[in-house]
């Protein structure tokens, strides 16, 4: 059993206690302490010695009142109140790496009221080292509420994965199949390719496979199908259901997630000289999907990588759509 916590950040806001209602379920599913986790800039020489004792902070004091003698939290292996002092963008994704999972929603008191993923959601799901959920507002898209405006949750309960075909994604696979195994769900498998494809540096449509489009559709397909053999031995309790399609891959994923629990992807980071960003699928799944979801890095053997320069070489197997057109 894994004793890394789930930790949630808040700040007062009903976005973060939306996340802590999440992260609560989470953290009963994984049998995980719970650790909630409140960031901010202290001036004064009480502030500091509030961040430093967890008592003091008026977010968090309100949250223990809030929780106290709550069914909510009772089996948990412990809950924990965390203060802590310094920026927001930098701390939070840095607890990645003591949890096994980082949850927070998708905006906080900050910033513009028409953002549709506030900056703090941003920097976690880029930099984390671990797996980020961030927990959408309950206003996006056109998906069945119930009467207090939250998300209807789908019966029966489904995860959706979205992944490249084209390349092993071990991290965001086994963390979906694990999740759909902890739900009791089912799990729906998300890829889309594009056909042709756009081969840089020209930048043209080619056809960057030889022979047609059904033939590169079906060796896609196989190698789909191994890359989720292992997973699917290892969790047979999980009925899944695969999907792939010449279409737009975050398209994809918005619309399932309006039948989903949970969307997990790949982060997919490009490696460039300006910094760490998202995949553009993982990036537009934060901003429009309107279940909760799930950004899983690379595991830290392949992370460690160097990256490829210039063409792959070509063996019996496809290379893969282009990353703005993967399950990824």
């Amino acid at each position: 059993m894994d004793t890394l916590p789930v930790i949630v950040a808040v700040d007062g806001s009903p976005d973060s206690e939306r996340a802590l209602r999440w992260a609560i379920e989470a953290a009963r599913l994984r049998s995980a302490p719970l650790q909630i986790v409140h960031v901010w800039p202290y001036v004064t020489t009480e502030g500091r010695a509030a961040a430093e004792s967890g008592i003091g902070d008026p977010v968090l004091d309100e949250l223990r009142k809030k929780l106290d003698g709550q069914a909510g939290t009772a089996g948990l292996p412990g809950v924990e109140f965390r203060s802590l002092s310094g920026l927001t963008d930098t701390l939070l994704p840095a607890l990645g790496a003591e949890a096994q999972l980082l949850v927070l929603g998708s905006r906080g008191r900050g910033g513009f009221a028409s953002l549709l993923l506030g900056s703090n959601g941003m920097a976690c799901a880029a930099h984390s080292e671990g797996p980020v959920v961030v927990v959408p507002r309950p206003d996006r898209g056109d998906a069945e509420r119930g009467p207090d405006g939250e998300l209807v949750r789908p019966t029966p309960s489904q995860v959706t994965l979205g992944v490249d075909a084209s390349s092993d994604e071990p991290g965001a696979i086994g963390f979906a199949f694990a999740e759909a195994s902890r739900r009791d769900a089912r799990l729906l498998v998300v890829s889309g390719f594009s056909w042709p494809m756009m081969t840089p540096p020209s930048f043209e449509y080619i056809a960057a496979y030889d022979g047609t489009q059904q033939e590169y559709e079906n060796a896609l397909a196989e190698q789909l199908t191994r890359t989720l053999a292992p997973h699917r031995e290892r969790h047979p309790e999980v009925p899944v259901t695969v999907e792939l399609r010449n279409a737009d891959a975050a398209g994809q994923l918005v619309e399932a997630s309006k039948a989903s629990d949970l969307v997990v992807v790949a982060r997919h980071r490009r490696r460039l000289p300006i910094g760490r960003r998202l995949g553009s699928v993982a990036h537009a799944v934060l901003l429009h999907a309107v279940c909760p979801i799930a950004v899983v890095p690379e595991e830290p053997e392949r992370a460690g990588e160097p990256e490829q320069v210039g063409e792959p070489e070509r063996t019996g197997e496809p290379d893969g759509a282009a990353e703005d057109q993967s399950g990824q």
